[in-house]
This record gives C-alpha cells, structure tokens and sequence, in this order.
C-alpha cells in the first residue's frame, strides 16, 4: 500500500511539473507573440489554468516531503504524549478540511460540466476541463492527509519539516 500512495504522490508531482512546463511555454508564446507582433488567443488564461493545475497537483507530494509550513516550535516544547495528542487533532482537521476542500472542488467541476459553463474569455473554454487539476490535486491532497493521520494513529511519529526517509 505504502509503494503505491507513493507512486500516487510521485505522480501527481510529475504532472504538476508537466503543467509547469505548459505554463513555461505558455508564457512565451504570449511574449514571444508581442515581440512578433502575432497573437494566440487564451495565452493568458491557459498560463492561468496551468498554474493552478501545478500548485494544487503540488500539494500532496510537498506535504509527503514535509515541505508545507508547520510550527514546530509549540510542538517540540511539549512532551510525547501531548505531541502525539496535537499531532492527532492537526492530522484530523487536516483531513477535515481537504476533504471538504475536495468535495466542493468534484462539486464544482461536476457542476460547470452539467451547465456547459465556459470561459468569459475569448477561447470560450469549457471550465470544467481547468477545474479538473484543481478537483484531483485536492483528491490526492485528502488522501495524502489521511495517510498522515494513519501514520500518526499507527504510533509513528510524522516526519519533520524537510525530514526526508529514504527507507520507507
């Protein structure tokens, strides 16, 4: 289970990085176009939607690297058992919250596809193929919460911020 969460977090961090790319080359086509004086219609929201698509897609693998911000502070001060007990709440809410956070995002890809909502740009994009980044990068997100939370649960401290093992 644990090779296949990975591959799981690993993947959605590769194609976070492909969306970078399409954003990378979204940019300069747009410049490139000014310099040329050509234009290519939805540059700009497309570099938009691939943003998006690449931060939220991000998310999953930065937290299993222990790269998302976390006040350790508070949590280095407090002996094991109160650690592990905030440890537990933070996990849990954690998870709350993405949960929610992914359900809206699924609602809101389902429901711009059931009304054929599009883009006020020129492109008249259908806003639900852009939504769908957004909709599994919260999914995986969610997942990856869970998974820390089990963790937690099972007695194995979480990893700390920046804290990478190799062995697992």
């Amino acid at each position: 289970m644990r090779k296949a969460l990975d591959a799981l977090y690993d993947g959605a961090a590769w194609l976070a990085a492909l969306f970078m790319v399409a954003l990378l080359l979204s940019v300069l086509l747009s410049v490139g176009g000014r310099q040329l004086n050509f234009h290519v219609r939805g540059t700009d929201a497309y570099a938009g939607y691939f943003m998006a698509a690449a931060g939220f897609l991000a998310l999953a693998h930065t937290l299993k690297r222990g790269e998302h911000i976390r006040v350790t502070l508070l949590l280095s001060a407090l002996p094991a058992r109160a650690r592990h007990a905030l440890e537990l709440w933070a996990h849990a809410a954690a998870a709350g919250l993405s949960g929610l956070l992914a359900f809206y995002a699924c609602r809101l890809v389902w429901q711009s596809r059931l009304f054929n909502d599009v883009s006020t740009g020129n492109d008249a994009t259908p806003l639900w193929i852009p939504q769908l980044g957004m909709a599994l990068g919260t999914l995986i997100l969610f997942v990856a919460f869970v998974d820390e939370l089990v963790v937690e649960l099972r007695g194995r401290p979480a990893r700390a911020s920046g804290e990478i093992n190799r062995n697992e």
